[in-house]
């Protein structure tokens, strides 16, 4: 494989890897040897060097001393807190959303992701629903207005999209499951309650890391 776009090079390479650990090609404290990949892609190990830096920044992998780059665990202790700081971040984003929209067409974006989340799910596409439903997030940036907020998030998707992985794997019937929360979601940010936007978002969070922690358990 030969990447372009040297500007990009290194996200490109980081792209590729997160694919392999989230999809589990690549497995836990499975080590990364630089000079593999950079052969296995034609590119400078700087530029493998580089994407590994952003892959730990997102929870992916570590780099230990004298032993390199492997693929972070994932624990039971890892999922819950992950789920725990990352729903309080989706609850701010949810809360701006309600706070600032409108008119009717603010709440556009986030009505057209609900229909490619429903054709995804119909198709049974679960890289594509996993990907249209941090769409919403996205979809909420420009409502918060908060760049520190919007890193954040956007460094813990990968690792947040590892465990949607895992869990739908073993269970597609999940992504009716989201549906339905999202549909909750977007009702309570129409009507601009707060409460009920923790509340769904708070339900959600501690089913889906029940159920990935039940995946874990299975493996």
């Amino acid at each position: 494989m030969t990447f372009k776009a040297p500007d990009s090079l290194a996200e490109q390479i980081a792209h590729h890897l997160a694919e392999r650990i989230i999809r589990g090609e690549l497995k836990e404290r499975e080590r990364i040897q630089e000079q593999k990949v950079t052969q296995a892609l034609n590119v400078s190990r700087g530029s493998v060097r580089e994407a590994l830096l952003i892959l730990e920044r997102r929870h992916l992998v570590v780099i230990l001393p004298r032993r390199g780059a492997q693929v972070s665990e994932l624990s039971a202790s890892h999922v819950e807190s992950l789920y725990a700081l990352v729903m309080e971040l989706y609850i701010l984003l949810a809360v701006a959303v309600a706070r600032t929209w409108r008119e009717e067409r603010d709440l556009q974006p986030f009505l057209a992701i609900q229909q490619r989340l429903l054709d995804n799910l119909q198709r049974g596409d679960i890289d594509a629903f996993v990907e249209s439903s941090f769409d919403i997030m996205r979809a909420a940036f420009p409502f918060a207005a908060n760049p520190y907020l919007q890193e954040t998030v956007e460094n813990l998707l990968p690792a947040i999209s590892r465990t949607y992985h895992l869990a739908l794997e073993r269970r597609k019937s999940e992504m009716s499951q989201f549906l339905d929360s999202f549909a909750r979601l977007l009702q309570a940010v129409i009507e601009r309650d707060e409460a009920a936007i923790r509340t769904v978002l708070l339900d959600y969070g501690r089913h889906n890391s029940q159920l990935v922690l039940a995946a874990l358990a299975e493996r």
